[in-house]
């Protein structure tokens, strides 16, 4: 059992007003409230008043302002504050003196949102640095806390250098300049890369003042676009054109550099201001002409890939920053205007033969078709006069087809060797373009290049056997198929076509013949040279006349010399020429049939 120490009784305490409820007789109990309450702050609801933190931990903060309790406040609240510790004074905002338990309710947030406008303003008038929190990200940039205020920065103003990943910065306190305020809106845009230039202008000014033509510097990729690289030389931004990164063609220069990658580049200009710089990275290194294979020349053969494809012909990369031009001209021994395109494309891997090398002029022309021999040299041998052949036919002209007989190797059927029957006005009543045609060589153009062709030759002459058909005099049943000014071209048996002129298509009664009317004619005359029949119609009742009135006269003479009637006779040379008994043209007649069934 502890002992305690005996401590003798206040005289004249008075124990009746202890038991009523009062502790000091000489003091009554107003005066006592009285004298608490002046020890106390005097406090009222919504209010912003100054507080001291007292205590904090992971949620909450406690705050005292000198009241009979304190505040207690979450950590959420001083997010933007990540210094904060104990004895830190901070605005708090009185919300309840007392709630149900007694607890005396502050708010942080709400006291810097009372006093946040002016603040932020007086912040854009005095150019002051402050520190905002960064809740998310938005369209454009992020939000930031600002005094309670949400403020927008954007993205072009987090940093220098473009930012490639914005979720980085959520959650993050950083200064900040406020940059621009409206008003009416009550907006407020903030910049952290306004504290980094003005850091960064006075590096500049020295960074620029050094600069010199063929300085070689350490700079950062900053940026990679189609054209070329913006480099960060330490404040100062230069570009690499994309032509002076490699001496080799570059499509894409991902190819040769990448994002943040440190390289030393070369100064190649700068304007009178020194605000645009041009660099280089290709000129680090010595030009790849100058390591090419000294005993390269004319007549070798090299291999490369095709880099670049033109209408005109393409150019081929033999070595990184070596190239050669193969015209579309030494594409083929074909004469035939063709794109380059027709032959490769970018990026096959093609073998070809030094025509021109200039190594001062870094210059190289290459061919293809020497790979193949020129099929002119052997010309006589492979296609000899009187050989046969299909080629192709390229294009039409109005005297005759353009054929390819093989690559390189071309020839003209003109227009009188198609057919020996068919009158053809334009070759494309005969044949099309891109189709195949039997052909016989008939001379050789090895100077022009080119062959003579025919096509008719390949059949017999149908004209030795017409000779005997068509002889003048002989009649033929014929259909007028066209009318001209100068006449009509008359159809005639087995596909041959006469021509009679106006006066020899008057019929019997008088009246003109019509197109597509059937009628016989007289062939009064045949040039097989020229492939020409004349036929007419008329007269065959004017010739029938004619023999019938000289049959008369002769009757009359011999009637009256022997006084005795005779009939006259009346020969018709037509009459004597019969179809059927002609050996020739039987044979004609089943030639013909034959190629009609093929």
């Amino acid at each position: 059992m502890e002992k305690f120490d005996k401590v003798a009784p206040v005289d004249d305490f008075n124990w009746d007003a202890y038991e009523h409820g009062e502790t000091n007789t000489n003091v009554s109990h107003e005066d006592l409230e009285k004298a608490y309450d002046n020890t106390l702050n005097k406090v009222t609801d919504r209010e912003v008043v100054d507080g001291t933190v007292i205590a904090m931990n992971k949620r909450e903060v406690v705050v005292n302002i000198g009241y009979k309790s304190d505040g207690i406040i979450p950590m959420s609240e001083f997010r933007y504050n990540p210094d904060l510790k104990v004895g830190d004074s901070v605005e708090v905002y009185i919300e309840n003196q007392e709630d149900k338990k007694g607890q005396l309710v502050l708010s942080h947030r709400k006291a810097r949102a009372a006093r946040s406008w002016d603040r932020v303003n007086a912040a854009l008038e005095n150019q002051e640095i402050i520190k905002g929190y960064i809740k998310c990200r938005t369209k454009g940039g992020m939000i930031v806390d600002v005094f309670g205020i949400e403020a927008f920065l954007p993205g072009s103003q987090i940093d220098v250098k473009p930012i490639r990943d914005y979720d980085v910065f959520v959650g993050k306190t950083m200064e900040f300049k406020v940059v621009k305020i409206n008003q009416e809106f009550k907006n407020v845009v903030v910049s952290h890369k306004a504290l980094i230039e003005a850091e960064l202008e006075q590096q500049k000014k020295e960074i620029i003042s050094k600069l010199e033509k063929g300085q070689v510097l350490e700079g950062t990729v900053k940026n990679i676009t189609s054209y070329g690289v913006f480099i960060d030389l330490g404040g100062v931004d230069g570009l690499i054109h994309i032509t002076d990164l490699s001496w080799g063609r570059v499509s894409d220069p991902h190819e040769v550099v990448e994002l943040d990658q440190k390289l030393n580049v070369v100064i190649l200009d700068f304007d009178d201001e020194k605000k645009r710089i041009a660099l280089g990275l290709k000129q680090l290194t010595p030009h790849p002409w100058d390591a090419l294979d000294p005993n390269l020349k004319v007549g070798d053969h090299v291999k490369g890939k095709v880099v670049v494809m033109a209408d005109y012909g393409a150019f081929i990369e033999i070595a990184p920053g070596v190239e050669g031009l193969i015209h579309v001209s030494e594409m083929s021994w074909s004469q035939h205007l063709r794109s380059a395109q027709d032959f490769m494309k970018v990026g096959d891997e093609v073998e070809a033969v030094i025509l021109t090398l200039d190594r001062e002029e870094r210059k190289m022309s290459l061919g293809i078709k020497q790979l193949r021999p020129d099929p002119w040299e052997t010309i006589e041998e492979k296609y000899p006069i009187g050989s046969k052949h299909t080629a192709k036919v390229r294009n039409f002209t109005n005297f005759g087809v353009f054929v390819e007989v093989e690559e390189g190797v071309d020839g003209l059927i003109h227009i009188s060797d198609l057919s020996w029957t068919k009158k053809i006005k334009h070759p494309s009543e005969f044949t099309q373009i891109g189709a195949d045609i039997d052909v016989i060589v008939l001379e050789i153009d090895k100077d022009n290049r080119r062959l003579s062709l025919g096509h008719k030759q390949l059949e017999e002459n149908p004209w030795d056997v017409f000779e005997t058909v068509f002889t003048v005099g002989s009649v033929h049943d014929g259909t007028i198929i066209e009318m001209l000014d100068k006449g009509a071209v008359v159809a005639l048996p087995y596909g041959v076509e006469g021509f009679a002129t106006p006066k020899h298509l008057v019929k019997e009664d008088g009246t003109q013949a019509q197109l597509e009317e059937k009628l016989p004619f007289k062939v009064i005359e045949f040039n097989k040279d020229a492939k020409r029949i004349i036929v007419s119609h008329s007269r065959i009742f004017e010739d029938a006349a004619k023999a019938e009135e000289r049959a008369e006269r002769k009757a009359a003479r011999k009637a009256s010399a022997s006084k005795k009637e005779e009939t006259p006779v009346i020969q018709n040379q037509a009459a004597s020429t019969t179809l059927g008994d002609i050996d020739a043209l039987a044979a004609l007649k089943q030639q013909l049939e034959a190629e009609k069934k093929k």
